[in-house]
């Protein structure tokens, strides 16, 4: 279920910046699993496309969990990738992302304040209603976009992006992502999935000014299928 060259989905690239649907399953960067990232598929394509001899240089901007699929920014650039690291500390980078949750949530519409903290041991992070030691204001916005028979699709923008946010925070409120063990979802998906993916970005190009607003395609599976 990893990505290669040949499904590499790039939903935009220029000079400074390449934009790519990641898969679920797939890393961002290398870890202890020693599974091919998708930062080392990009750079392959990057080489052959471009012919190019040696190493391609390739900045990670920000990452997504591994069994979330949707839009990942890379930096082709050291210029872009000072710049965008700077865009997503000043939270100019906007995104929205997909949930398909069971249990539809008591409001439609809501604002969730947390405070988190990352356990590295299990890798899980714990939401609490007041600041703890250790933990981290997570802040989200969400709506309820279409029901469907057993579940709901909900669209969720992100004020803050914290360890397991969106994951952790959906769980408080009882609505647990579909496949997500983890944060109370009662069995896997079968491909390790969750029902999580990063669906719209939004921001100024950091080079040429423009902007820049993708769409990425939902995985094509029964339940992602009926939500578009």
């Amino acid at each position: 279920m990893h990505s290669t060259k040949k499904n590499l989905q790039i939903l935009f690239e220029d000079n400074h910046i390449i934009i790519v649907n990641k898969r679920a399953g797939d890393i961002t960067q290398g870890d202890k699993t020693g599974d091919k990232p998708l930062s080392d598929v990009v750079k392959d394509y990057i080489k052959d496309k471009y012919n190019k001899p040696g190493n391609v240089y390739l900045g990670v901007v920000h990452r997504l969990d591994r069994p979330t699929s949707g839009i990942i920014i890379f930096a082709k650039t050291s210029k872009s990738l000072e710049r965008l690291n700077k865009m997503l500390r000043d939270k100019t980078i906007n995104k929205t992302y997909w949930a398909v949750v069971k249990n539809h949530p008591k409001k439609e519409k809501d604002t969730l304040i947390n405070f988190l903290k990352k356990n590295p041991k299990n890798n899980k992070s714990t939401a609490y209603s007041k600041e703890i030691e250790g933990s981290k204001k997570a802040i989200l916005h969400y709506k309820v976009i279409k029901k469907l028979d057993n579940y709901c699709l909900i669209e969720i923008d992100l004020e803050t992006g914290r360890h397991h946010q969106i994951r952790t925070q959906l769980s408080t409120i009882g609505s647990p992502i579909k496949g997500d063990l983890k944060y109370g979802f009662d069995r896997s998906n079968k491909d390790g999935s969750i029902h999580l993916h990063a669906r719209k970005i939004n921001f100024i190009h950091p080079v040429s000014k423009e902007n820049i607003n993708i769409i990425a395609p939902t995985p094509k599976e029964v339940i992602w299928n009926a939500c578009n």
